[in-house]
């Protein structure tokens, strides 16, 4: 594992904040940080901000990460259609690596299965799909649970991020 390898997952109408804002909080900290997409070269987020590719998440593996982080917005409802990324979400969380979602980055780890037990928060109008998921679902600004980092939205970041980067060792 390379132990300051961050991987964003990218898809169109992401939040956008919800990638620059950790994109550039990480690369402050220290880390390296790749945005990891399911194909296209450049994708634009919800409110036009375009972020490059650093490439196909089948280029990057699992055992070469630290942390995974899966922004909000309708990203995740097009992140989970990929079967490549919903396994290395699966993947990370398996194999012990930092997973952070946050608002409807929720949509990804449930179709990753990774909830059952687990104590999370998304967005408010994804409850739903994070309890049935087997999530026990709680409305704060972050919830730690392992190696699980879930917050609810864009006000939440630094919370979000700093958790991220304790759990990082930074």
């Amino acid at each position: 594992m390379k132990p300051d390898r961050v991987v964003i997952l990218l898809e169109r109408d992401f939040q956008d904040l919800e990638v620059m804002y950790p994109k550039y909080r990480f690369l402050e900290a220290g880390l390296e940080v790749v945005c990891a997409g399911t194909g296209a070269d450049v994708y634009t987020g919800k409110y036009g901000y375009p972020v490059k590719a650093d490439g196909r998440i089948d280029d990057y593996r699992v055992a070469d990460v630290a942390a995974v982080i899966v922004p909000g917005g309708w990203a995740p409802d097009f992140l989970r259609r990929h079967e490549p990324m919903v396994r290395f979400v699966r993947e990370a969380a398996l194999a012990g690596r930092v997973v952070g979602a946050i608002c409807h980055g929720g949509w990804m780890l449930a179709s990753a299965g990774v909830l059952q037990g687990k104590r999370v928060t998304s967005f408010f109008s994804i409850r739903d799909d994070m309890t049935h998921a087997g999530a026990d679902w709680i409305d704060r600004e972050v919830v730690v649970d392992g190696r699980l980092v879930t917050s609810r939205q864009p006000d939440d970041l630094p919370a979000f991020c700093r958790e991220i980067l304790t759990l990082l060792g930074r």
